[in-house]
């Protein structure tokens, strides 16, 4: 197996880290520098010693570059690597060139999930790798031995499957805390309570079936409920539900849940809610 090194013990690294060691690959160096971080390794690799960056990419077959994105290109151009070892990042917004130039073989391995810092559980997770045909078989490698599933995208995809990962996963909770901020407008003192039997179904329908999982006035056709939303809502709240209540009638409207002059009646509604402008400060309105 893999000799695995680790730069940086943030959360990512030292949880993926622990969960190769615990796979069976051997972790054969970590490197810490604040408090925090040698705290994390000492918790998630009691093992495995703490060391400068050049010895433990001495000691290593893969070298985990685990560092903020911002400062993955310098880390990696500081490591004495071989042609023969693999160079990792796990960001999820580069691709291969930010490693370059390098003579290790470049990998870019993105676990799509958040770490909070304990031991996690990744056969849940599906991978994204982006790497040369000849890094595929020791990738494919690694995440099989941690019992996840891998996928592929090209280094031109990179910036857009990270948008699609971002717009799903971080504006979720953008959106969630503005349900939160109306509900509670309305007297509701557990916003949470009221939405996870929704949510949780919801997410779960729909990833399993896609847009085919929509429910609601939209796909009833229900045009006074949405102008009656409207009609309540403000600022940056107002204009976010505008906007992906129009996204919305647009999903149905292709595949034919709405009627044309149902969907437009829609839009009429959707038109008169205007689209937030930046105040003289250059502040959006919250």
């Amino acid at each position: 197996m893999e000799r695995i090194g680790i730069i940086g013990s943030g959360r990512a690294g030292s949880a993926l880290g622990a969960a190769l060691a615990s796979a069976g690959h051997p972790v054969t160096g970590v490197t810490a520098r604040s408090q925090a971080s040698l705290d994390r390794a000492a918790r998630l690799l009691p093992d495995v010693p703490v060391l400068a960056a050049d010895e433990v990419t001495a000691r290593a077959d893969v070298v985990l570059v685990a560092v903020p994105d911002s400062a993955i290109s310098e880390v990696a151009r500081s490591l004495p690597l071989t042609a023969e070892q693999y160079v990792v990042h796990l960001s999820g917004a580069h691709g291969l060139a930010v490693l370059q130039p390098t003579v290790a073989i470049p990998v870019a391995l993105h676990p799509p999930m958040t770490f909070t810092g304990d031991r996690p559980d990744l056969s849940a997770i599906t991978f994204t790798a982006t790497a040369p045909e000849r890094a595929r078989p020791v990738v494919e490698r690694l995440v099989k031995a941690l019992g996840a599933d891998l996928q592929w995208v090209a280094e031109d995809q990179r910036a857009r499957y990270h948008a699609g990962v971002v717009h799903g996963a971080n504006h979720l909770t953008t959106l969630l805390a503005q349900a939160f901020a109306v509900l509670r407008d309305a007297g509701i003192t557990d916003p949470a309570a009221t939405l996870r039997p929704l949510l949780s179904a919801t997410l779960d329908n729909t990833l399993r079936s896609g847009h085919d999982a929509l429910t609601g006035p939209i796909a009833r056709g229900d045009v006074e409920t949405v102008a009656a939303h409207l009609a309540v809502l403000r600022g940056r709240t107002a204009s976010t539900y505008a906007e992906l209540a129009r996204a919305t009638v647009d999903l149905a409207a292709a595949d034919g849940r709405l009627e044309r002059s149902t969907a437009e009646r829609f839009y009429e509604v959707l038109a008169a809610q205007p689209v937030l402008e930046r105040d003289r400060t250059g502040e959006a309105p919250r």
